[in-house]
């Protein structure tokens, strides 16, 4: 049997000489565990956020999707690029040729990014499921459309069905800008408006709109180019493994990128803000520790006659140190296993029932509650931030014992 541990049990439950001792030990657990709720809590809410805008990214964004390591454009008829086409695992390949173009309708006149794709691309995306007017169309016997971000639509001030075309310029890649006539310098197209979709994102929704890859190309004067091809894998496909043989076959020419890639910039700063989180909760953990430092303080002189006792019947310094070593360990765990309960309890509760809503005004925000989800992860580095302090905290004054003997 651990006597140490069996006597800084004991001390934590049983009832001291005076009840102030108690009442602080009590704080000291409570202080430990509202910290540890909280960082539960709000690194949830984090992740929560985090996959509610992947959810998003992934109505537009593909599976995978190869980009020229060098350049803006290549040629789909790039010999790697057939054998990725002839791959057993791929289930839908989309070409893409992105461009920056002006619009203009009536008297407004508007910059954008032009995403021309290829026929299948509703089956590479699930961008139905985003479509808030019209229809997902790209062309017809007659003409081509775009589909429009519900903020650039609005911005032009045009709706899917309306019978005014949408003029589309781009600039020429090749020659000198004849200063006489400016406008010989850009190549132009009609698209009518055939839908509108919204992802909620100010990089979508106002600046993107999707046109058949023909129209972008005859923009261009060119054939055979693309700025990326886009993938999709067939269902139970592990896309780890599947990104890691297309970029051994396609070597340096080519970069590879899945869904996190295609959107580090947004990910990476919600992984910061999470980090930063993380650490300010620490310190307040930190402040929190401060109790339990007093606590054993207290602790320590209430048992300054166990400890002769325990000396008298030859216990060695370090074993009445380790006993209070463990008494502060002990206050700090039982903090920290209450928080990890009711932080954990919570976080379920506003999963399945929205307790905690974002704002009176329903339909004013993309989710009526705040969204929660709790990743093992999370709860391994709390756990190890608590179990750490819990250990420093009792130095100070186990050492001022010490040096009492």
């Amino acid at each position: 049997m651990n006597l140490p541990l069996a006597l800084a049990k004991r001390y934590l439950i049983s009832k001291k000489s005076h009840n102030a001792i108690n009442l602080i030990s009590l704080i000291s657990v409570c202080g430990v565990a509202v910290i540890t709720m909280a960082m539960v809590c709000t690194l949830s809410v984090f992740n929560g956020f985090q996959n509610m805008v992947a959810s998003f990214f992934s109505s537009l964004d593909p599976e995978l999707r190869i980009e020229a390591a060098k350049g803006k454009t290549f040629l789909i008829t790039d010999p790697d690029i057939k054998k990725i086409e002839s791959l057993a695992q791929i289930d839908v390949f989309t070409q893409v040729l992105e461009e920056t173009v002006l619009l203009k309708y009536g008297d407004r006149q508007l910059p954008a990014i032009m995403k021309s794709v290829s026929n299948n691309f509703n089956k590479l995306t699930s961008i139905d499921s985003i479509i808030v007017g019209g229809q997902f169309i790209l062309k017809d016997s007659v003409v081509s459309y775009a589909i429009l971000g519900i903020g650039l639509s609005n911005q032009l001030g045009v709706k899917a069905g309306f019978l005014r075309p949408i003029d589309v310029f781009i600039p020429h890649n090749k020659g000198k800008v004849n200063l006489l006539r400016p406008e010989d310098a850009f190549s132009s197209g009609l698209l009518f408006a055939g839908g509108e979709f919204v992802v909620n994102q100010a990089k979508y929704d106002d600046n993107l709109f999707i046109a058949p890859i023909e129209f972008g190309r005859s923009l261009l004067g060119e054939n055979d180019i693309v700025s990326a091809i886009e993938l999709k894998l067939k269902p139970g496909s592990n896309i780890d493994k599947a990104e890691k043989e297309i970029q051994s076959i396609l070597g340096d020419k080519f970069i590879v990128l899945n869904r996190m890639e295609q959107q580090a910039d947004s990910f990476r700063i919600m992984q910061l803000e999470k980090l930063f989180s993380y650490i300010m909760l620490v310190f307040i953990l930190l402040i929190a520790s401060f109790n339990v430092i007093g606590s054993l303080s207290m602790l320590i002189i209430d048992k300054k006659q166990d400890i002769v006792t325990l000396k008298n019947i030859g216990a060695s310094d370090t074993f009445i140190r380790h006993i209070f070593h463990l008494e502060g360990f002990l206050i700090s765990l039982s903090g920290a296993v209450v928080g990890l309960i009711i932080g954990v309890a919570l976080c379920v509760i506003q999963q399945k029932f929205g307790v905690i809503k974002l704002g009176n005004d329903v339909g004013m925000f993309v989710t009526d509650a705040y969204p929660v989800a709790v990743e093992w992860k999370d709860i391994l580095w709390v756990t190890l931030a608590v179990s750490v302090l819990g250990l420093l905290a009792p130095i100070y004054p186990v050492r001022v014992l010490s040096n009492r003997k």
